[in-house]
């Protein structure tokens, strides 16, 4: 367990060089069995190294399986599955929702399958694609855009490496329209390689662009400018606008 997000830098050199690559190294006769647990993410008026969304790094190395739930019950059953997965896994946990979110979870043990995205809400017209505490932003504004006659389907990913692309791909056909939201800077961010797959799949069923909901390419901020920073509804509902009304 890594204490924050940002402290998980000087940790990279042993996870990117070593354990990412045990298997294909070793022919698969070692494996390295590890989960990387961290708290990530701003929303808690907190400074760099503490609020920051990382994942990019994690997603872009071979090896690595990277998991962020969104709400207590996935983040016990993908734990367990993670703890149970014979590679190594980063699990990111958003800290802004730790006790923003009640559910009765399950004292048995259970799982959820890592690499299966889910739809939370479904919709006709436009993908509201997200992960982690920008799905509770996501959920949001689909309901405040239902009041506008907008009805958006929501994707939580879970898993970002491996994606379940097949679930979005079959999403975005069905609607034509796709937002992804998400806390890291805009560029090369997941939310870059998302859309490439949907342009790859599924370019004859869009109606609009894909538009992105992120951070801003700079640094994190001081906490009195982190509303400016962060993704949240409205700026969701803005995008959701835009591709709806192209």
């Amino acid at each position: 367990e890594i204490q924050f997000d940002g402290f998980t830098y000087p940790a990279l050199d042993q996870i990117f060089s070593h354990a990412a690559r045990m298997r294909t190294r070793t022919r698969s006769n070692i494996t390295c069995p590890i989960v990387v647990r961290f708290p990530y993410g701003g929303g808690i008026r907190a400074l760099e190294h503490h609020s920051e969304s990382p994942e990019t790094y994690f997603i872009h190395t071979a090896g690595l399986k990277v998991v962020v739930p969104s709400n207590p019950y996935d983040a016990k059953g993908l734990l367990i599955s993670a703890i149970k997965d014979p590679n190594p896994v980063i699990f990111m946990e958003p800290k802004r929702i730790y006790r923003a979110i009640k559910q009765e979870i399950p004292d048995d043990s259970y799982t959820v399958p890592i690499g299966e995205a889910k739809i939370v809400r479904e919709g006709k017209d436009c993908t509201i694609i997200s992960w982690g505490a920008m799905v509770r932003e996501a959920e949001r504004a689909a309901r405040e855009l239902e009041s506008a006659g907008v009805d958006c389907e929501v994707i939580d990913v879970r898993t970002l490496s491996p994606c379940d692309y097949k679930t979005i791909i079959e999403s975005v056909k069905k609607t034509g329209r796709a937002v992804i939201v998400h806390e890291a800077p805009r560029t090369l961010g997941f939310g870059a390689e998302i859309s490439a797959r949907i342009q790859e799949r599924a370019i004859l069923s869009l109606k609009a662009p894909i538009f992105r909901v992120t951070g801003p390419d700079v640094p994190y901020p001081l906490f009195k400018l982190e509303n400016y920073y962060l993704p949240n509804a409205e700026k969701i509902i803005e995008a959701v606008k835009k591709v709806i009304g192209f």
